[in-house]
């Protein structure tokens, strides 16, 4: 038998494409996704099962595929695209709920792997240039966003140690820039504008969307274990990024910067969320070094993100309009894969 694979987040950015990259290997034999909304990516064999946030159905899902591995791709990283209830909901109880599901008795389940952020570190001016995957934060977590990673990946570290059966894997993604996916930092450019707080310019990672993609379906199909930290090589400056993607900084008084900022936020001309704000007040640089000793290879640097980024922000100004964004639709998806009268690759 093949790999029998399922995924959450499969109606998100990352838990569609993952799926695609999967679906490319013939060892996987069966893809299954789970969401909360129809799928945002076109894909060719992968099953599909809507769910509610906290993954509730999962413990039966998983009883009734036998699948052998969950790849955990829907943890929210932007504190800004909902309610802290809400992200409470799907951070932390949809974890509860896989782990759980994962490790029932008799569970198939070999492999779990989850894809976390480097925000859970935090950011702080006594932290150390760079965080390995062991050193502890140097101050409690303030934001709901930093509670819930932490809470998430406490949770994990338990299962791995009661279930040492079962291949864990915990991911750690640095800031990711890349011609589709969306975030504070990558709408603040779209914009022509970089916040950042006067007086201060520190250093910070990135990693390309493409790397992300790559380094998830690596551990998966490689089973590799353990916690790793996920980042292009290097930091690089903030008054660096707006240099190299050609917007301009927004200075953002040092002192009471919420109400600063609150009128353009209201307004829409701004995102800063408080991990990003943090963020741009101290900065932070994880080690990459077990990720590569595992066999991982980037495809570029930090500095090399940015710049990627920035070629195809200058090439969407260039010619202008978007692709119609893929909509899902049941019955035409069903049709398509089911059907006879559709010719399969090795019929033709």
């Amino acid at each position: 038998m093949g790999r029998r694979i399922l995924l959450t987040g499969l109606d998100t950015f990352w838990g569609g494409r993952v799926a695609a990259a999967l679906e490319r290997d013939p060892e996987v034999e069966m893809l299954l996704g789970m969401g909360t909304g129809a799928p945002s990516v076109l894909l060719e064999r992968t099953e599909y099962v809507r769910a509610d946030s906290s993954y509730s159905l999962l413990a039966r899902i998983v009883q009734a595929t036998q699948v052998d591995t969950i790849v955990h791709t829907f943890l929210v990283v932007d504190s800004s695209s909902m309610s802290g209830r809400a992200l409470h909901e799907i951070n932390v109880i949809g974890t509860m709920n896989l782990l759980a599901a994962a490790g029932a008795a008799n569970s198939s389940v070999r492999q779990v792997v989850v894809k976390s952020s480097s925000v859970v570190y935090g950011t702080h001016p006594s932290d150390p240039a760079w965080f390995t995957e062991e050193t502890p934060r140097s101050r409690p977590p303030r934001s709901r966003l930093e509670r819930s990673l932490t809470e998430v990946e406490s949770y994990v570290r338990d299962f791995a140690d009661e279930n040492p059966e079962v291949t864990v894997t915990l991911l750690r993604f640095a800031n990711v820039l890349g011609k589709e996916i969306t975030t504070p930092i990558s709408r603040n450019l779209a914009r022509g504008l970089m916040p950042c707080i006067a007086g201060f310019d520190p250093m910070i990672q990135f990693v390309a969307e493409e790397d992300v993609v790559r380094c998830l379906e690596t551990v998966v199909l490689q089973s590799i274990g353990g916690t790793h930290n996920v980042s292009g090589d290097g930091k690089i400056p903030v008054s660096e990024m707006a240099r190299i993607a050609g917007v301009w900084r927004l200075p953002i008084s040092p002192v009471f910067t919420r109400q600063a900022a609150a009128p353009l936020i209201r307004l829409g001309w701004l995102d800063l969320p408080s991990e990003l704000e943090n963020l741009l007040r101290y900065g932070r640089g994880i080690d990459t070094t077990r990720l590569k000793a595992a066999g991982f290879e980037f495809s570029t640097s930090s500095a090399g993100a940015v710049e990627r980024h920035a070629e195809v922000m200058r090439l969407g100004r260039a010619i202008g309009g978007q692709i119609a964004p893929y909509r899902y639709d049941a019955e035409v998806e069903a049709f398509f894969k089911h059907s006879p009268a559709v010719v399969r690759p090795s019929e033709g």
